[in-house]
């Protein structure tokens, strides 16, 4: 069964919360907390694609290019 993460951010301590669904599910479990300064470049991505969903001329285009990008760096880092 195929999952795909999700990404959210605790601007409070800078940390990347990973999350994981598997498809056609609503359920959502827990994977990890990493912190900024562990990966730096997924911190920043994540904070970009947090930035596209919350912008008023919303796109869906750019919105899953910018998770596939936050996709290929976590699992890369893995």
């Amino acid at each position: 069964m195929n999952k795909n993460k999700l990404f959210a951010v605790d601007f409070d301590t800078e940390e990347i919360i990973v999350s994981d669904s598997p498809n056609r599910s609503n359920n959502i479990n827990f994977v990890e907390r990493i912190k900024r300064q562990n990966n730096e470049i997924l911190y920043n991505a994540v904070v970009t694609l947090t930035s596209i969903s919350r912008a008023s001329n919303f796109d869906i285009a750019t919105f899953k290019a910018m998770d596939k990008v936050c996709q290929m760096i976590y699992n890369k880092s893995k």
